[in-house]
């Protein structure tokens, strides 16, 4: 059976930073009296020039990711010779060189995994490429698109970002439910309330914001960004006509949007990549 799972760097690995409700409260309180004083918490995003709030710092991002690959690894099979491992290294090479790079320790490793359709990159650059993904990536290209997009998902920033959401609606919730008795009843619901209407929809738009600063990334490096559409179409084939379609229930309950929206806004993206691209030195 294959596995066709897309992008988990983001959220900091598989479970590794799931805790209960209170506990997770405990800890946002904590980040909300550093916040007090932060002077990082307002940023902006490369590229997008989305204003983001992130109670974590930069080294913090390093800090974390380091801890989810390290865990991630100790489980792997790792494939890190060979000609399919040197190709991850230059797309990696290649893209982080023309990333807005704030500071990461890039790393990356090829997991011998071939049911396994995956790649993900942890917040401070640590990658791993699943074997499984490369009959679809086909060439150094289509690993560009892949990578491309799991490096602005770090560049970004977007699994502290996710992890500030959280803990700052936990936090709120804490504080009703010390406020007001029967919060306790209304609980599961609130969460559930969450997920669905704010973390679920904004999970999908970090997916997209990724892509449109991936394009941008591989363009810098000189990989032709049209080949995402090619990619994504692979992609959508990969899944047999499991994953969701545009406007579906099953797209409303995702974290990721349809290949068919991704593909419709890549298109959309693909002025600017372009642009990018023939700066680079690559034809129109």
């Amino acid at each position: 059976m294959t596995t066709v799972r897309w992008g988990h760097g983001h959220d900091l690995g598989a479970g590794f930073y799931r805790r209960s409700l209170w506990r997770r409260a405990a800890v946002a309180a904590a980040l909300a009296l550093t916040l007090v004083t932060a002077t990082t918490s307002c940023q902006t995003v490369a590229i997008t020039g989305r204003s983001q709030f992130n109670m974590f710092s930069v080294d913090q991002d390093k800090q974390l990711g380091t801890d989810a690959y390290t865990q991630e690894l100790a489980k792997a099979k790792l494939k890190d010779r060979g000609p399919e491992f040197a190709l991850v290294q230059r797309v990696v090479g290649r893209l982080s060189k023309v990333s807005d790079d704030p500071g990461f320790e890039w790393e990356a490793h090829l997991i011998d995994d071939p049911k396994t359709v995956n790649a993900w990159c942890m917040p401070g650059g640590k990658i791993a490429v699943y074997t499984g993904i490369l009959p679809v990536t086909q060439d150094e290209t289509g690993l560009a698109v892949v990578l491309a997009h799991e490096i602005g998902h770090a560049i970004a920033r977007h699994g502290t970002e996710r992890l500030s959401q959280q803990n700052g609606a936990d936090l709120l919730l804490g504080v009703a439910a010390s406020q007001w008795k029967d919060m306790a009843r209304y609980q599961d619901l609130l969460v559930v309330g969450a997920q669905l209407f704010a973390f679920q929809p904004w999970g999908r738009k970090q997916e997209l914001e990724a892509d449109r600063i991936g394009l941008i990334y591989m363009a810098r490096a000189g990989y032709d960004p049209r080949k995402a559409i090619d990619f994504w179409t692979r992609m959508s084939a990969q899944a047999g006509g499991q994953a969701p379609t545009k406007g579906s229930m099953g797209e409303y309950l995702s974290t990721h949007p349809s290949d068919e929206r991704r593909i419709e806004q890549i298109q959309k993206y693909l002025a600017d990549a372009l642009a990018e691209y023939q700066r680079a030195g690559g034809q129109p």
